[in-house]
């Protein structure tokens, strides 16, 4: 974060910890033997037991009490403490958020705190320590006397309260030196309201073709550039936990932002990781959505399959094949609120898209998986892409990537998956540009949004052309965010953007998520 404070509260300093009303305390932590249990055939603690080590005290806890641990003067935090060598010790800080912090007006603002312990900190606040796959730094560890860098919120209130903990420990853990644990500095930095994410204001343009469109987005609507320097953004989904993932299917990479303006890597190689890699211009992920437990399902280009990753970390295949045949590339997917999934299945992350002689399957399909089934819905298109579902999921949206034949189709899907009444819900194909169909949300009431030539295309339920909205980039996908579900995440092309919808746009089904 290259931004400067709006104010800062320096922990280490009394005049510091009096500001916040709080106080540190500190206790040596120690490693004790433990019976356990060694990693059984479901991959969890159910062999054979054994003894192995744990920390103690577990002081993470917002509840943990350490009213008999002693007080330590603010400004003896460079102390060592510990005995050395293999060692960790617990500091622990409640604060109280003032009115003001010299000029600036608290209430509104994002507070970070910032802690650089020797050598390495995790840091739970009020008794949580997040944990998200690919995760570096945060309130994990950050690096070897790095800084640790912790969101407490984003929008202050006079008299709020955090517990914190931090956990240091002397390293590197696997050469321990002679020397011990302290903490180098320690502050709040305060951040007036939109200064902290780095969030950019874009140009927006907006065709307004019919005036529906003006209760879905306002006069005043705008849109903000969250990141960017991606080679080709794609398949954005929205967290519970509130953050975004998105591919970048050049990049074999998924990424995750957070509200807070942080990109970090979230998992790598993420859709190939063969020998050939060199011939394949898009060989990672693309579609990404969250299951009914908060599971991620991926589509993979290179491996020309869908994957679920699961709660322990271990990928589950959920289709790599319809009938022994391997499937192209699957391009993006959609979950249904009873937990069935569809998703389609293109060339264009085969090297040769359409005539690449890796190609086993004759047609270019939409599935959708029932029962652990795999059915085909459709394969009359060329190069399906994005899909989703009408709010009460009777119909199925698919989008055509294709530019002779620019449509969105609609099929009616039974309970069981199969497909019914096949047509084309709208054209686009004498619209002007290169681009033909690629992403697709549904909105509360129904209401398409497409990316398709020139922008994001807004079409009523009933097929009509409300309007069409264009920014700096090209969207090529889109997911609906925040708690409200009132925003949309565009993925275009090097960037990110946001784009906050101010009529009663909201996704409410599972199944658009």
């Amino acid at each position: 974060m290259t931004v400067t404070p709006d104010a800062v509260v320096d922990l280490a300093t009394r005049n510091g910890i009096e500001l916040v009303r709080g106080s540190w305390r500190y206790s040596d932590a120690t490693i004790v033997e433990v019976e356990h249990r060694d990693a059984g055939r479901d991959k969890k603690p159910s062999g054979a037991p054994n003894r192995t080590h744990d920390i103690r005290p577990r002081a993470g806890g917002s509840d943990f009490d350490d009213s008999a641990w002693p007080t330590i003067d603010p400004e003896s935090l460079t102390q060592r403490r510990t005995h050395g060598r293999l060692a960790f010790g617990w500091y622990r800080l409640r604060i109280t958020l003032p009115q003001r912090i010299a000029s600036l007006d608290v209430r509104g603002a994002t507070v970070a705190l910032e802690i650089v312990a020797d050598d390495y900190a995790e840091i739970w606040i009020d008794g949580r320590l997040p944990q998200v796959l690919g995760q570096a730094g945060g309130p994990l560890v950050a690096g070897w006397n790095a800084v640790n860098r912790v969101v407490l919120t984003d929008d202050a209130r006079p008299g709020q309260s955090f517990q914190i903990a931090i956990f240091a420990a002397n390293g590197p853990l696997s050469d321990p030196p002679a020397n011990y644990v302290w903490i180098r500095s320690a502050t709040l930095d305060f951040y007036r309201p939109g200064r902290f994410a780095g969030v950019q204001e874009a140009p927006l343009k907006v065709d307004r073709r019919d005036q529906a469109l003006d209760s879905i987005v306002s006069a005043g609507a705008t849109l903000e550039r969250l990141a960017t320097g991606f080679i080709f953004t794609e398949g954005p989904v929205w967290s519970e936990e509130g953050y975004l993932l998105f591919s970048d299917p050049n990049a074999n990479r998924v990424y995750r932002w957070t509200p807070q303006g942080q990109v970090s890597l979230y998992r790598t190689k993420s859709g190939y990781a063969g020998a050939d890699i060199g011939e394949y211009r898009q060989p990672g992920s693309n579609g990404l959505a969250f299951d009914l437990d908060g599971r991620l399902t991926v589509c993979e280009h290179g491996r020309r399959r869908v994957t679920r990753i699961e709660k322990n970390g271990d990928v589950t295949v959920v289709a790599d094949r319809y009938e022994g045949k391997r499937l192209n590339s699957p391009n993006d997917l959609v979950y249904r609120s009873d937990g069935a999934l569809f998703f389609t299945d293109p060339p264009f992350g085969l090297p040769k898209f359409h005539d690449d002689p890796r190609r086993e399957l004759p047609h270019f399909g939409v599935y959708g998986i029932v029962d652990g089934t795999v059915r085909l819905v459709s394969k009359e298109l060329t190069g399906p892409n994005g899909l989703a579902f009408s709010p009460d999921e009777k119909y199925l949206y698919v989008g055509n990537w294709d530019t002779s034949r620019k449509v969105v189709m609609r099929y009616e899907i039974g309970r069981d998956g199969a497909a019914s009444g096949g047509s084309v819900f709208f054209d686009m194909t004498a619209a002007a540009g290169e681009d033909a169909i690629d992403g697709i949300k549904v909105d509360g009431r129904g209401n398409l949004f497409v990316s398709g030539p020139g922008g994001l295309w807004v079409i009523s339920p009933e097929g009509r052309h409300l309007g069409t909205l264009s920014g700096p980039e090209h969207p090529h996908n889109l997911a609906w965010g925040d708690a409200n579900r009132r925003t949309l995440y565009l993925t275009a092309l090097s960037s990110i953007y946001r784009l906050r919808l101010d009529g009663r746009a909201s996704v409410e089904a599972v199944s658009q998520r």
